[in-house]
This record gives structure tokens, sequence and C-alpha cells, in this order.
């Protein structure tokens, strides 16, 4: 058999094209319950499906993983609760333009832009993944230690023109992301001598009781706003709409498969930095991020859905995950007797092509279940705030308590919740400090290592950082960004700059 023949199979068996359609439905509702992670959704699987067919049991696991990035977005848009760390940036601008009452269009846009980037991740896959994976292999520590603090950085795009309340939050994050055993020494670090904080704090409860809990109390607060009645007569978007925005989404998209295919990294990193682009290069003045920019809502949809056929790269033709759903999946092709890595390439090439051909099958019904329900999804934003807000509590609830089945996740969450609503209050942006947690054992763990390969010379390691170009890249990024969102740029230097050319 040939390779469009492998890639085919699984739509041409009713049986697979069933299962995928299957996950890829549950996968859309699962990503869009906070604390219902697809990484818990695929692992739960492989017990459900270690004695079926490898076959089958990909085609159930691939449509979870495609529909529960993609599924994430709704409950961002709608409630301000991103169903996945992937959706924060999601729920910058997606959630304004609800209150908007644009939801259905918002929730239609968002689908469309996410299915051209899962197209696009997929495509990459299919006729770049080696040289990919070879790419991914020049990164050391230290260049993952920058990549996480060019995406701490990336807070000045998040901090509502407050540079140092966005690195402060920031910071913050990192400090509680921080918290537990050290993972290479297993020393307790800002424990305090409790055993339960040994674990560390779940980066998912932080993240719901930030956007999810702060969120229902902004509204207890504003109880006498009245409620937007949303605009739900066209879901598909014009044509216009998508001609217009369709360079920024091939843009994103691309960001979204180089982010995915470095190891560790995932679709929430490639999501912000697809973000920040969008920001830098929209020129408009009168779009207003983090107001209802629908830029703001499509770059990183399309980022994170690209993301995924960025994270099957180094899974399968090095044998390294991407994210953790793909690490996941690796444990999953073992179980099932197949070796991912340069010798599935060689002795295996079918499955390769058989998992193209399914992540194309599961993007495309993506779009079909993506489409659907919309009308249904976007009356959650209609209902009158008695049912609105217990209804955003019971949701962060249930999504805290499922991380761990742990009361603990829940005190954690309540408390985060108070914390981002006074955060709010005072002008302080919630999304770095969840990147921060997010990005903390990245940059932490890669900045050990780092030190260590110079044997503790801070010396050595800054003119490794100028002798390598990839990391030179990456440094010249990070002072970049610092620079051109200093008050010192944007205050006085740009302002004389513009003035002198109009002169």
């Amino acid at each position: 058999m040939d390779a469009l023949s492998y890639f085919a199979i699984s739509w041409l068996s009713p049986e697979l094209l069933g299962l995928t359609a299957l996950g890829t439905f549950l996968g859309i509702y699962v990503g869009a319950i906070p604390g219902l992670s697809v990484t818990m959704a695929v692992s739960i699987l492989i017990s459900f499906t270690f004695s079926w067919d490898v076959n089958y049991a990909l085609c159930l696991m691939v449509g979870v993983f495609m529909g529960g990035v993609y599924g994430g977005s709704r409950t961002a848009i709608l409630l301000n609760i991103p169903g996945a760390p992937s959706a924060i940036a999601t729920a910058l601008d997606g959630y304004p333009l609800a209150k908007k009452g644009l939801a259905g269009e918002a929730i239609g846009l968002s689908t469309i832009m996410s299915v051209v980037g899962g197209f696009v991740g997929i495509f990459v896959l299919s006729i770049a993944a080696p040289s990919i994976s070879e790419f991914a292999l020049t990164f050391q520590p230290r260049d993952y230690m920058m990549l996480g603090i060019l995406g701490i950085m990336l807070v000045g795009s998040l901090s509502g023109g407050s540079l140092a309340k966005g690195i402060f939050a920031g910071a913050f994050g990192l400090l509680i992301g921080t918290v537990g055993l050290d993972p290479m020494t297993a020393e307790e670090r800002f424990t305090f001598g409790v055993v339960e904080l040994w674990d560390g704090i779940n980066p998912v409860a932080v993240m719901i009781g930030l956007f999810g809990i702060s969120e229902a109390l902004h509204q207890l607060h504003h109880m006498n706003k009245a409620v937007v009645k949303q605009k739900i007569s066209r879901i598909i978007p014009k044509w216009m709409d998508v001609k217009k925005y369709l360079p920024l989404s091939l843009q994103s998209s691309f960001i979204g498969v180089i982010v995915g295919a470095l190891p560790g990294t995932g679709g929430d990193i490639a999501a912000l930095m697809a973000y920040d682009h969008a920001k830098r290069i929209t020129k408009k003045p009168e779009v207003e991020f983090g107001k209802g920019a629908k830029e703001g809502l499509i770059a990183p949809e399309a980022a994170n859905n690209a993301a995924v056929g960025g994270a099957y790269i180094p899974m399968l033709t090095l044998g390294i995950p991407g994210d953790a759903v793909t690490a996941v999946f690796i444990g999953a092709l073992f179980i099932h007797g197949l070796n991912p890595g340069p010798l599935l390439m060689v002795e295996q090439p079918h499955m390769f092509w058989f998992t193209v051909g399914n992540l194309t099958l599961a993007n495309i019904f993506v779009l079909i279940f993506g489409l659907t329900g919309i009308k249904l999804f976007s009356k959650i934003v209609e209902c009158p705030k008695g049912i609105l807000i217990p209804l955003i509590f019971l949701l962060s609830v249930v999504g805290a308590y499922a991380i761990n089945n742990s009361v603990i996740d829940i005190w954690w969450m309540l408390a985060f919740g108070v914390f981002g609503y006074f955060m709010r209050q005072y002008g302080f942006p919630v999304g770095p400090v969840i990147l921060g947690v997010i990005l903390s054992s990245l940059t932490d763990e890669n900045w050990r290592r780092a030190i260590l390969s110079e044997r503790g010379s801070l010396t050595d390691l800054f003119s490794n950082l100028l002798s390598s170009p990839l990391s030179t890249v990456l440094l010249f990024a990070i002072v970049f960004i610092l620079v051109s969102q200093s008050p010192i740029w944007t205050r006085w230097i740009k302002p004389n700059l513009l003035r002198s050319k109009t002169n």
C-alpha cells in the first residue's frame, strides 16, 4: 500500500470514522469543562483501549486530542473561564466580544480559524517533520530557559499598558509555580513545613480561580448591569471576514507549529506568542486588544490548534513528546507494540501516514461539531446573573475538584479567585500570573540545567549565549521586547521619532 492508501484508512472504514467522530465530539465538551484536561481524558482512554486494535485506539484518542484543544475556547469566550491553559489568550478578547453581544460570531470565527490552524499544523507535519525535529534538537537548556523568559516578557501584551504591573503579576506566577519539592534535589521550597504543599499548587486550580471565581465576584460587584442579548443570526463568518483575517491566521499557525514542535512547550505558549504577534502587527488604532479585538481571538486559536500537529513532529520522528498529551500517546504506542522515534519512520511508515490522515479527519469533525450548538451555547451569556453566577461557581468547584479529587484544590481555587478579584479591582492583569505558573517549570528546570552544564559559571553561560546563533537570536528578542515596552521608549523615544518623521 502507498502513502495515500494509509492516509485514507480511517476515512474509508465506518468503524474508524465513527470512533474519530465520537472522540472529537467528546473532546470538544471535555475541553470546555475547566479541570477536565485533554491529558486526563487521553490517559483514561488508554486503560479502556489497551486491548483494542491499535488503529481503533488511536482514532478515538486523536479525536479527543483535536476536539479538546478547540473545546477550551467555548467557556473562555462565554464565561471567561478557559477550559484549558491554551485558551487563556482566547479569553482576553473572546469574552469582551461576548459581552458586546457577539458570542455567536466569536465562536464561529474561532472555529474556522482553529480549523485553518489545525490544517497548517498537519500539512507541516506531513512534509517537514524530519527537518523541524532536527531544528528542535538544536535547543539547549539555556535556549529553553530563554524561551520561558521570552514568554514572561509577553506580559507587556497582557498587562493593559502597564509593563510594571504585568511583570509583577508574571513574577508572582513564577513564585507560585516554584512552591513544592525541588524537582532536582527534592528539597522543600516555600512549603513552610506544610506537607500538603509538597506537591505544589496545581496550575489548573490557579487558572480556574483567577478567571472563573474572580469573574463571578466581578459580576456580583456589577449586579445591576443589564444582560447583553447575543446576535446569533449568523454563525458562519462572512467570506470577507475570513479573507481579511486569513493572513494573520496563517502567520499564527506557523508560530504554533514551531513552538509546538519544541519538546515541553505546547499550545499555551504558542497561543500567547501568537497573541503578542497579532498585537504587534495590527496597526489600526480602532483595534483595542483586550476589549474585543477579533485579531486577539483569531491568533491564539489558530496557533494552539496548529501546535497539535507541531507536537506530533518530535513524537513520531524522535520519540520525544512535544507536550503532555503526546507524552501519553507515546505510552499508548508502546502498549500497542510500537516504538515511536526514528525507527518508526523506517520500519512502520504506514503509522505515520495513518496518523496524518486521522488528524486531518478529526480536524474536519472539529469544523462540523464546532459550528453546531452555538446558538444553545450562546444562550449561557444571556442567563440572568442570579443563575449565571452560581453556574460559574458550580463549574469552577467541579473543575477544581476533578483535577485530583481533592478538596484542597477547591480551597486554592477559591483563594486565588478572591486574590484575582482584588487584582482586577486595582488594575493588575490576571493573565500573566497563570502564564508565570505555567512557564515556571520550563524556566526553572532549564536554568538549573544550563548553569550545571557550565559548572556554575555565569561568565561561561553568557559567553555561550553570544556564541550560539539560536541563543543570540532569543537573547536579542528578549532585549527588544523589554526595550520596546519600556516607558522610556513608549513615552519619549517613539513619540519623538514619529514627530521627526512628520516634520
